[in-house]
């Protein structure tokens, strides 16, 4: 199965695709979609929509996992989050994907052991349990993260909820 985890962001979204097979993950590819200050929202939404249908061309998931999502204090950040996570997942939908979402507690649990662990920590297990040679950055971990998690359920009792 390949799985393709998003962890979306207006200004750099990531992304993480792996294979996993008889229960050993291997990478495919991780990154993040960059969008510098100077592009508008509405551009950096067509970047993101635009990057991830060409992720799913080039890899070809089987099924996508995406980061749920988070309670933030401000109303704007809300927004903006919903806007990057709404058009990776129209990009998901146009492709006729299963999309699976996972809270982030539930995800830095399943790959650190602990829900409330840093970003660091997180990048650091994905180099250990994905045989990276360095650290990948924190937006790309979190997404490779985010598709490990769902592997991981998938291959058991499915805890995922389909959106």
């Amino acid at each position: 199965m390949i799985i393709l985890g998003i962890d979306p962001s207006l200004r750099s979204t990531g992304y993480g695709v792996i294979s996993y097979v008889a229960g050993k993950p291997k990478v495919i590819t991780f990154g993040e979609i960059k969008n510098p200050p100077a592009r508008t929202h509405l551009q950096c939404l067509v970047e993101i929509h635009r990057r991830i249908t060409e992720i799913i061309t080039l890899t070809k998931p089987d099924e996508a996992a995406v980061e749920g999502v988070i309670y933030v204090h401000s109303h704007q950040i809300a927004i903006t989050m919903g806007a990057a996570r709404g058009a990776s997942l129209l990009a998901l939908a146009q492709a006729e994907l299963p999309v699976y979402e996972y809270a982030p507690r539930r995800v830095k649990a399943a790959t650190t052991g602990r829900g409330g662990a840093q970003k660091q920590q997180v990048a650091f297990m994905m180099r250990a349990l994905l045989g990276l040679t360095e650290n990948p950055s924190p937006d790309a971990a979190d997404a490779l993260a985010i598709a490990l998690t769902h592997a991981q359920s998938a291959a058991g009792l499915k805890l995922s909820k389909r959106l």
